[in-house]
């Protein structure tokens, strides 16, 4: 009988080991209407070199490696307590108002973090921003913890940008 129990306590440890292997990746999806045209918005947040420019908790932002704005380049972030994020570019189209980007290291609670900002004509001399990003916890238990930081991070930049456009 104990065998039996060893056995069967193995295959259930397996199986959440696999489950957790297998997590599925959380979503976090967060806008802002801006009474500005979305050109003028786009310039704002287009420059993959300068997100300090209109995110407060960033206090430099770095081209390490690659062009500013082309698929590649690499930016280091750091934050206003010092905290450092790696970032690469992943496509850049500014047609369509749009860039996506990923997080290669960093101070974030987040692994396999991929993410895309847009911005769209919202109305006569309106715009929307929409900033989404797919990501997993660094630690399974986290889920809380990595969606909070990252609806943070997104409420601080785009309530920003709401200020700089009033």
């Amino acid at each position: 009988m104990t065998k039996m129990k060893s056995v069967l306590l193995a295959m259930v440890l397996s199986s959440v080991s696999t489950m957790v292997s297998a997590a599925e990746p959380l979503y976090v999806v967060k806008s802002v209407e801006l009474n500005q045209p979305a050109d003028v918005v786009w310039k704002k947040v287009a420059d993959f070199s300068d997100l300090g420019a209109w995110h407060p908790a960033v206090a430099k932002t770095e081209i390490v490696s690659g062009k500013s704005n082309h698929i590649g380049a690499k930016r280091v972030l750091t934050l206003q307590d010092g905290g450092k994020i790696n970032e690469t570019l992943t496509a850049y189209n500014p047609n369509v108002k749009a860039y996506s980007y990923k997080i290669t290291d960093g101070v974030l609670p987040v692994s396999g973090y991929a993410s895309t900002i847009t911005v769209h004509t919202n109305g006569v001399g309106k715009s929307v921003v929409v900033w989404e990003s797919h990501f997993l916890p660094k630690s399974p238990a986290d889920e809380k913890t990595a969606s909070d930081t990252i609806k943070g991070v997104y409420d601080g930049g785009l309530d920003q940008l709401k200020k700089l456009f009033q």
